[in-house]
């Protein structure tokens, strides 16, 4: 497996809109990525629970350092996100974005969140490379 160069790996890992949420980078391989962001009370919702759009956001950037990690623009074409449990406050959520298949010009990933190793969403995407 190629590695990635350091250059590619700080500019997908500086990415402002995480540093905002919290999200970090801490895998980045050849169409496989893992991102983590631990839930405060900040983060929730009016129902108490974390904001889908928290989840999804931290999905759609494994997804995202995923997709672009070859070095070559991927752009998302589709995106989908299944809910399946909820997390709690002082709960670390781990998203891991796999590569399932590619084509010269798309690639399809998945990319499971877990709570304390239990699966609690899963987005699905799909990018094109212009």
């Amino acid at each position: 497996m190629a590695k990635i160069p350091t250059e590619r790996r700080e500019k997908i890992a500086n990415d402002p809109f995480c540093a905002t949420l919290g999200i970090e980078l801490t895998t980045l391989e050849s169409g496989r990525a893992r991102t983590e962001l631990s839930i405060s009370d900040d983060l929730l919702n009016f129902h108490g629970t974390p904001h889908g759009g928290v989840i999804y956001s931290l999905a759609d950037v494994a997804f995202a350092a995923a997709s672009n990690s070859d070095g070559d623009t991927a752009l998302a074409l589709e995106t989908n996100m299944s809910y399946l449990d909820a997390a709690e406050v002082g709960e670390t959520l781990v998203a891991v974005a796999e590569r399932e298949d590619e084509t010269r010009r798309t690639a399809s990933y998945r990319v499971d969140v877990t709570a304390d190793g239990e699966n609690i969403a899963i987005f699905r995407g799909r990018v094109y490379k212009p």
